[in-house]
């Protein structure tokens, strides 16, 4: 089944964020604007505003009023995004320019700060005092997280529990939380918005191990960006840390660097490829996503309990 299909029955209120997202970084300033819009138009799977839907379908569903959690829960994400291309020096996203490749890092700064104030004030529309706790818990978090990566850069004696905590700071958090913020804002029951937040907080964990096995197997046109980036700039992904585990790889990988000749990094890529690292990472994704369809089973049937259930299986095998 194509990931679209999983919900179609939502495919009209799919577009009614999509417009919104739009109008929603309609800056006085035209430059601003079209920055703005810029990494939002390129694409992406809205794999965050979708859960915030289908989160909402447990309780009292009304796009009119979830979507501004949608748009606000999209915008944190593109902002976080925008803002990491200029940590990373990064050039290409989504097959695309990134905003400080076009324009330069001051002004993509900008526009991230911007985009960030945006979803704030679209959230300041929601009078839920306890979804505005988790949503600027979250933020610190996420901000955490990202100070955690600079630090880590090129830090080739991390652990799994460091990999396990950046990544559950950087992609985790995010979707869980839009899980939980979907059902809050629907006022639905307080033990299945529960089980939205650790279902999403599952989905989210294996979402970004799948990411990081991807950044190795897949093709850079399927990607949008090199492969072997994440490596390149120094982030150290569960399949290095596997691949790691045999010293004469170690030794290799550990004198990675910015500036390290695509055919000496193309050989490291290969050799990680060619160990047994992608298995293991995605024996761990995999138990994940285990978890999340434990707590997809506790919930009350829906067309949404369904495509959660979906969702989860095609994140766990998804090749690009």
């Amino acid at each position: 089944m194509k990931f679209k299909m999983m919900y179609s029955f939502l495919n009209s209120d799919i577009d009614i964020v999509e417009k919104a997202l739009e109008e929603a970084v309609h800056a006085d300033s035209a430059l601003l604007r079209e920055a703005s819009l810029h990494l939002l138009q390129a694409g992406g799977k809205r794999i965050r505003p979708l859960f915030v839907l289908l989160a909402a379908k447990f309780g009292d569903y009304d796009i009119h009023k979830i979507k501004k959690v949608a748009v606000s829960l999209e915008l944190i994400h593109a902002a976080s995004l925008i803002h990491d291309d200029v940590i990373d020096d990064a050039e290409i996203r989504r097959g695309k320019p990134t905003v400080k490749a076009k324009w330069d890092n001051r002004f993509a700064t900008y526009t991230g700060d911007y985009i960030f104030a945006c979803a704030l004030e679209l959230m300041a529309e929601i009078e839920k005092p306890e979804a505005h706790t988790i949503l600027s818990n979250t933020m610190v978090e996420l901000v955490i997280g990202e100070l955690e990566q600079m630090k880590d850069k090129y830090r080739f004696d991390q652990n799994l529990r460091n990999y396990l905590r950046r990544i559950k700071r950087k992609t985790a958090l995010l979707i869980e939380s839009s899980c939980q913020l979907g059902a809050i804002s629907a006022n639905a029951d307080k033990e299945v918005a529960w089980k939205l937040a650790k279902y999403g907080y599952y989905v989210g964990m294996s979402y970004q191990i799948i990411d990081d096995i991807l950044d190795f197997t897949a093709t850079e046109k399927e990607l949008g960006k090199p492969s072997g980036g994440d490596l390149l700039q120094g982030n150290i992904t569960l399949p290095v840390l596997y691949a790691m585990e045999d010293e004469a790889t170690a030794l290799k990988i550990s004198k990675v660097h910015e500036d390290m000749p695509k055919d000496e990094m193309d050989q490291i890529i290969k050799m990680i490829v060619q160990s047994d690292a992608i298995e293991k990472a995605r024996r761990i994704s995999n138990l994940y996503l285990d978890k999340a369809l434990q707590m997809v089973e506790q919930l009350p049937d829906n067309p949404s309990k369904t495509a959660l259930r979906n969702i989860a299986k095609y994140i766990g095998r998804r090749k690009f």
